[in-house]
């Protein structure tokens, strides 16, 4: 018999490598958006709070009572007060009211389940998650008071209001005032949302009263923000107006990033009808007609633009603005003239702009707002190498290009 070694255990594949690093680079932490200013703005405002909290508690609480007069939680809630202050588990009933409701369901886990402490405290924990969703005062720190409750086996009912509810208020005070001196919202006002099943019959029904109430920079009605949150089904720690303000921002952000991405060249017309100086009135005036446009370029034998003709032109050679038997004067101006000589214009090229404005085909797009805008321009040609007419740009192509931008 021949004993076999055993074999060794293969290296691990590219593959798993791959995704182990993956998984590793998701436990990263993303970076703070804050600078150093914000940051010590915080850190000062914790300290600050904690020590009002605690020097006003100890002031007020009454001496020889064997109380502790600051509890731990405080210190997670001064993060949240002073830290992320818009956020909708800092605000002053979530702390006052979180701690406290924590407090009291710790202190009655005490009481019925006090021989099981690890029970007890599990059950604390739970319960005091779900009565602050029920009372809508969610805040993490709760969650601490509930289980310390149950590991210093707190049985006293009046701990929840000396000191819980007394550090709560006092935090809140001190967080309201700094953050007020600071240049930060507190309270900051959260926006009521549909919630449960209803939200989105509720966000269907109310889109035609947000269309008003939004903003017209708005990207998007409040009815789709508040349908997204309730399809999303889960807590967000950003109150729903600096949402709203974020994710519009952004969006106008991208828009204003597309526009200057764009270039005449990718939305000009460029199935161009054109003549010549020397197309006869009557031509021009039915391609005018036929393909329904309101501008001619003028282009001599090399495709560069010497002009434009417009109706404008025609209207004003005819003297339209005389509403008195304008058509048989059009038809004049129409009409080719027998003769070799005639005092009326017979071509195009005699009643052309001649001073037009041209734009290179690589020119942004956004350059372009402002000139149709402020100058009454609604055609304007577009030229190539050489200066050759490649494409005509029209208001409607700017706003159809500004629309499927708005759309995406």
């Amino acid at each position: 018999m021949t004993s076999s070694s055993p074999t060794p255990p293969s290296p691990p594949s590219r593959g798993s490598w791959a995704a182990l690093r993956q998984w590793a680079q998701a436990l990263r932490p993303a970076p703070l958006r804050v600078d150093g200013r914000e940051r010590l703005r915080v850190v000062l405002g914790a300290c600050l709070g904690l020590l009002v909290t605690a020097g006003l508690s100890e002031w007020l609480m009454p001496h020889g009572a064997g109380l502790p007069w600051l509890v731990a939680p405080l210190g997670a809630s001064a993060v949240l007060v002073f830290g992320v202050p818009a956020s909708p588990l800092a605000q002053p009933w979530a702390v006052v009211a979180g701690n406290t409701a924590s407090a009291l369901v710790g202190i009655a886990c005490v009481h019925w389940l006090g021989a099981w402490l690890e029970v007890a405290a599990a059950v604390a924990v739970a319960l005091a998650i779900g009565l602050m969703f029920l009372l809508r005062c969610l805040h993490p720190p709760g969650g601490a008071a509930a289980l310390l409750m149950v590991l210093v086996g707190v049985k006293d009912w009046s701990f929840a209001a000396e000191p819980v509810l007394l550090n709560s208020c006092l935090m809140v005070a001190a967080g309201m005032a700094y953050n007020s001196l600071t240049g930060r919202r507190y309270p900051h006002p959260q926006g009521a949302t549909p919630s449960g099943a209803g939200a989105a019959a509720s966000a269907s029904s109310a889109a035609a009263s947000s269309a008003s109430a939004s903003s017209p920079q708005d990207l998007f009605r409040e009815a789709d923000l508040d349908a997204v949150l309730a399809r999303y089904n889960q807590v967000l720690d950003v109150p729903r107006d600096d949402l709203r303000d974020i994710l519009n921002e952004a969006g106008l952000l991208a828009t204003r990033r597309r526009i200057t991405t764009l270039r005449c060249k990718d939305v000009m017309s460029t199935q161009l009808q054109v003549v010549e100086w020397g197309t006869p009135l009557q031509e021009a005036w039915s391609m005018l007609r036929e393909h329904r446009i309101k501008a001619l370029p003028v282009i001599d034998r090399a495709r560069r633009v010497v002009g434009i003709v417009t109706l404008h032109d025609f209207m004003r050679e005819a003297s339209l603005e005389l509403h008195e038997d304008w058509p048989t004067r059009l038809r004049r101006l129409l009409q080719a003239s027998p003769l070799t000589h005639s005092s009326k214009p017979e071509v195009v090229g005699q009643i052309m702009t001649r001073q037009v404005r041209v734009v290179s085909a690589d020119r942004p797009l956004a350059e372009l707002v402002p000139l149709f805008a402020a100058t009454g321009h609604h055609h304007i040609p577009v030229v190539g190498p050489e200066a050759r007419l490649v494409g005509i740009l029209t208001q409607s192509d700017l706003v159809a290009a500004l629309a499927r931008m708005e759309a995406l």
